[in-house]
């Protein structure tokens, strides 16, 4: 299982920060081609964003094809001298390793190739069905030129994927504690109000927007979004700061701003909940304040892959090296998986989350070794 280790080190040596790629795709694709993989690389773009490497490599044509999906782009090291090891060095210490991805997701992905070499080593070089790598260099930024579009190119090929597992970081604080199982999505807007500029010492002449932004606020807070459902907690909206723009002691400013962000089950599409923020911020407002919301781009949606039998088959999988059984969650951040809910079930499970994106990064080596053997046992249930 030390090959695990080994892919994941040359991973981390690349210092892939989005949108650059610095060589980490070609660390897999040199591997997955040597072991009989087809392999494409494809590189996207759209007007107004950075040009982003990805691939896809793939052995066998039949069915069941299951895809692991992942991305090698990371966010930048931060401060780079506080890092106890260099953060694109590959350095274990003590059984650790550590590097910038260690954990979100080079870890992850260095594991689910190892898993796959040893099971086609174990069973002629060939699947009984077909494995596939979908991994793209655009996770950590915009996500416009990544996943999102590699997921098109491939269906546009006519490939068909019956299931994914996506090496995210998952566990919480030990391997085989938790599955995502789902996402909330994400929404962000801003509550404008206008009112009239003025001096302070006439306020009849002007109309302050400071206390009726204040009001929205409180309105929007006063009144949960659901309820939440089986599967999710209740929807929050938190705001994030309230801006009037104004320097001067003595003027009555013209508008006053408050972002907000909105983290959202499945009782929502994104399309129903700006009607219902926007239905209550009108209400609220009434025929006084006067207010909109402006809305930001947004491609984070809520979903679910319903328990079944792949489900089962991971929690076995976990379940049969760790002795654990895992919680099926949907908390967390945003991920690729929101795009490849739209192809075929998808499931999260990687190794343990709780210094990713922080200064010192890192893993035990044993845990890369466990979600390893999880790997190849989840391949040995699914080919069985």
């Amino acid at each position: 299982m030390n090959d695990a280790l080994s892919i994941a080190r040359d991973l981390l040596r690349c210092p892939s920060v989005t949108p650059a790629d610095a060589g980490a795709l070609g660390v897999l694709e040199k591997i997955l081609k040597y072991a009989g993989f087809e392999t494409h690389r494809l590189t996207f773009t759209e007007p107004g964003t950075d040009a982003t490497d990805n691939l896809y490599a793939r052995i066998g044509t039949g069915s069941p094809h299951i895809t692991f999906a992942g991305h090698t782009d990371v966010v930048p090291p931060g401060d780079e001298h506080a890092w106890t090891h260099g953060a694109f060095a590959g350095d274990v210490k003590d059984g650790v390793l550590y590097g910038r991805g260690a954990v979100d997701m080079k870890g992850g992905i260095a594991c689910a190739a190892a898993a796959t070499l040893d099971y086609l080593k174990a069973h002629g070089g060939k699947p009984k069905g077909s494995i596939s790598f979908l991994i793209t260099g655009d996770e950590e930024g915009p996500a416009v030129n990544g996943t999102v579009k590699l997921l098109e190119w491939a269906a546009k090929r006519g490939e068909k994927f019956d299931h994914c597992l996506l090496g995210e970081p998952s566990n919480v604080s030990a391997i085989g504690d938790c599955i995502k199982v789902g996402r909330r999505g994400s929404l962000s807007g801003t509550v404008i109000v206008d009112g009239t500029q003025g001096h302070v010492a006439y306020p009849e002449r002007a109309n302050n927007p400071v206390p009726e932004i204040a009001a929205l606020i409180a309105a929007l807070n006063s009144d949960p979004l659901d309820q939440g459902t089986e599967h999710f907690p209740p929807s929050n909206l938190e705001f994030l700061s309230v801006d009037v723009g104004n320097p001067a002691w003595n003027v009555i400013p013209a508008q006053a701003k408050a972002r907000f962000n909105i983290r959202h089950n499945d009782c929502h599409t994104q399309t129903s909940l700006r009607a219902l923020i926007e239905e209550r911020v009108a209400k609220a407002a009434g025929k006084f304040i006067k207010a909109h919301v402006v809305w930001e781009p947004s491609n984070a949606d809520a979903f679910l892959t319903e328990p079944g039998a792949f489900t089962d088959l991971v929690v076995a999988a976990i379940s049969k090296v760790t002795g654990r059984v895992p919680k099926l969650d949907t908390g967390g951040g945003t991920s690729d998986a929101r795009f490849i809910t739209d192809y075929c079930p998808v499931l999260e499970f990687g190794l343990v989350g709780q210094t990713m994106h922080q200064i010192d990064e890192r893993t035990p080596v044993a845990d890369i070794e466990a979600l390893t053997k999880i790997y190849r046992a989840v391949l040995d249930y699914y080919f069985k």
